[in-house]
């Protein structure tokens, strides 16, 4: 367990230590952080988890050496280059960077700070990230994705025409729509709303694009979880992983997912990837649209995401892959094997409060989480909560119960 320190006593803390391998750094600190620094630390990696406050999950688990605050890059970019650069000069070793949303991964590819390895291609990825290049992509490799319209090609009424309404309006890169607006991702009934988004995102400067709501199946949705190397993609680890349960059904936060096979989803995915010549941790993540009978792409999250601790109990070690390659040493992945995560919190409040919904989880797996003895399992894991490192947990419920807040959109 790491305190959360100011800035500056983060930088002591570090000074004050040896490392025999480079650090990782972390950002941010929360569900996601506490993921790869669990993944990490199984391999002794030393972990430097930042964040710009304390309240996340990561900080308080045993797999954190040291945690503390830094400047948050959307505010200030210059701030956060120099954080990073002292806690990698106070290290005295290179630190391989993690950034587990958004806008801590542009802030380390757009920063750049000397003395940190970026285990990811950071020039390309916009083209992935960037809504509007990566439908053109796979519009060219014949990828299916849902019917758009670009608004800079089409007008409000024309693509009101084309697709009916609802409809859905979603930014080009996500997360400064997200700060604007509140939410990723708007569906509109009318006319009057749907100008109302594309105005506002004029106003900001934010590049929109309008899609077909998708009707898409419950339970199916599928993601590659990978990690491309430098070598390309005929090299790549990964799982497809099944977000079977969401909260709200449907469409909300993933809370249990559960590996699955399906090799041409994960070749689709990888053709994207290969195409965008993006190397590094990602989830590439499809529906299943029922109208066209078959997987649609969404979205891809250059970085790691809530459940990278599936591929992690499923035998690929995803951030400990990046690691590895960026500091020249070695990871031979398991075997592959199935293996279910579950975020808790969530699941249980959907049982409670949901009275249409059915449990998917067996009576052994409620008895393993309760003894605990998941842990010693191969096939069976949790988001945030382990009882030997129980911590994390307490963080989440203090957030649940609405004794701290914590904002992620993980």
């Amino acid at each position: 367990m790491a305190e959360f320190r100011t800035h500056d006593e983060l930088v002591d803390a570090v000074a004050a230590a040896d490392f025999d391998r480079p650090p990782a750094i972390v950002a941010n600190a929360h569900i996601t952080g506490l993921g790869v620094a669990r993944a990490l630390a199984a391999h002794d990696v030393p972990v430097i988890a930042v964040d710009r406050v304390g309240d996340g999950a990561a900080p308080t688990s045993d797999a954190v050496d040291f945690a503390g605050r830094v400047t948050y890059p959307l505010n200030d970019l210059d701030g956060f280059r120099e954080d990073v650069e002292a806690i990698a000069d106070a290290a005295g070793r290179d630190l391989v960077a993690f950034g587990c949303m958004d806008e801590w991964v542009h802030a380390f590819a757009d920063a750049d700070p000397d003395g940190v390895r970026l285990p990811f291609a950071a020039d390309r990825v916009d083209a992935v990230l960037d809504k509007s290049s990566l439908y053109r992509i796979a519009d060219d490799l014949d990828v299916p994705y849902p019917e758009t319209r670009w608004l800079d090609e089409t007008s409000v009424a024309d693509a009101i025409d084309d697709l009916g309404l609802p409809l859905v309006v979603k930014p080009a890169l996500k997360r400064e729509f997200e700060e604007a607006v509140g939410t990723n991702v708007v569906e509109v009934a009318t006319e009057e709303e749907f100008r109302d988004v594309v105005d506002l995102a004029d106003e900001e400067g934010i590049e929109v694009l309008a899609q077909e709501k998708v009707e898409k199946a419950t339970g199916e949705d599928a993601s590659l979880a990978s990690y491309v190397p430098p070598s390309g993609t005929e090299d790549a680890l990964g799982i497809v992983g099944n977000a079977r349960v969401r909260k709200p059904l449907g469409y909300g936060t993933s809370c249990v997912v559960q590996r699955t096979a399906n090799d041409a989803l994960r070749e689709r995915a990888l053709g994207v990837l290969d195409e965008t010549d993006y190397y590094g941790i990602s989830e590439s993540e499809f529906v299943y649209d029922e109208q066209r009978d078959e997987y649609v792409l969404l979205d891809i999250n250059t970085r790691p995401w809530k459940w990278i601790g599936l591929p992690v109990q499923a035998g690929a070690n995803l951030p400990m892959a990046a690691y590895a390659d960026a500091t020249d040493t070695d990871y031979e992945s398991d075997d592959l094997r199935d293996a279910t995560w579950v975020f808790l919190p969530d699941y249980l409040e959907l049982l409670a409060t949901d009275q249409t919904f059915v449990d998917v989880l067996q009576a052994s797996d409620w008895t393993s989480f309760l003894s605990g003895d998941f842990v010693t399992r191969g096939d069976l894991t949790a988001g945030v909560y382990r009882p030997d490192d129980p911590d994390p947990a307490y963080q989440i419920l203090r957030n649940t119960l609405g004794m701290q807040d914590y904002y992620c959109a993980c």
